[in-house]
């Protein structure tokens, strides 16, 4: 394999597990190194949706803090890269616009941008089992593994039929629609609650001590709603509940057609302004149940190869 060419690589507001995740990981495919460096001295200075230079960490829940005290960088580090002005680029996993960094570039969420430097990247695609297209290092250890795109453009098989009729939620906070969800779903069967909500001797989610594809394996559902919603943001909620065996209910707008088949999950969001009573024809109806079972999640297979062009850009740019 020939050298990697190195390009110096600084981060403001990233995730603790950033050099772990998936951009770096197509970096390093791309036959590039990242080395990681300061603000001050980089080619490329990647922001995270954590940079306090905006206090953005208000808006995330106080038990999920922790694992977003990434570098910032210091004051004089941020004069510096203003001053020195290395390529920008904004990767954001949150539910955050793109352009609320004003950076070079961004790869986010969001739908229907026109602007040729903004690459849609939803977050569920980190947790991709990649190795076919000759890109490792990303992971997803709170899950147990990766996600199989086999298996997510595979029907969800009739096996969850055959499991407790019961629901499981991980949570680490239960800010609305959370809260009101998990009651309606427990008005119809009978949910079983992990993570810190439910739980106050577990510091985090990523320390909980739980895998969750193996937890899973016990349930025929599994809650998983989005934090929030915005046309786009949709995580990895639910292609690991599907990954998992599981009938994912969810909360999530009618845009999630774009990444998920909505015939394989069930969508709590159009059923809100009904009290979400059509909720008990589908839970207690094993015609309905069954139908679901024929449906794979994913019918476009996704690829890497337009984020590949992508990055090539920006590194191709950053180094000129």
């Amino acid at each position: 394999m020939p050298d990697l060419k190195p390009i110096k690589i600084a981060t403001l507001g990233v995730a603790k597990d950033f050099r772990e995740s998936l951009i770096p990981a197509v970096i390093r495919g791309l036959g590039y190194a990242p080395v990681w460096s300061t603000p001050t001295n980089c080619d490329l200075l990647i922001y995270g949706p954590f940079f306090e230079g905006k206090k953005v960490r208000n808006w995330v829940p106080k038990p999920l803090r922790s694992l977003f005290k990434s570098e910032t960088g210091n004051t004089q580090d941020q004069k510096v890269a203003k001053v020195n002005q290395p390529l920008s680029l904004l990767v954001t996993g949150e539910n955050v616009r793109h352009d609320f960094q004003n950076c070079d570039f961004a790869i986010s969420f969001d739908l229907g941008i026109s602007n040729p430097n903004h690459f849609r990247m939803p977050y569920w695609l980190e947790m991709v089992d990649w190795s076919k297209e000759g890109v490792t290092g990303n992971q997803n250890p709170r899950f147990g593994r990766l996600l199989n795109l086999d298996r997510l453009c595979s029907p969800l098989g009739k096996d969850f039929l055959e499991r407790p009729q019961k629901a499981a939620i991980f949570a680490s906070h239960l800010r609305e629609p959370r809260g009101t969800l998990l009651q309606a779903v427990k008005k119809q069967i009978e949910v079983v609650e992990f993570g810190r909500s439910f739980n106050p001797n577990i510091k985090n989610h990523s320390e909980s001590g739980l895998i969750k594809f193996a937890e899973l394996q016990k349930f025929a559902f599994n809650l998983c709603p989005e934090n929030g919603m915005h046309p786009g943001y949709y995580t990895e909620k639910i292609p690991e509940a599907f990954m998992a065996g599981c009938l994912p209910i969810t909360w999530a707008d009618e845009n999630v057609k774009i990444d998920f088949n909505p015939k394989a999950f069930i969508n709590l969001a159009p059923m809100s302004g009904t009290n979400f009573v059509e909720l008990a024809d589908i839970l207690h109806s094993k015609t309905k149940l069954a139908a679901y079972a024929e449906q794979a999640l994913i019918i476009n297979r996704p690829s890497l190869q337009a984020l590949k062009r992508f990055l090539t850009n920006v590194i191709e740019t950053a180094l000129t």
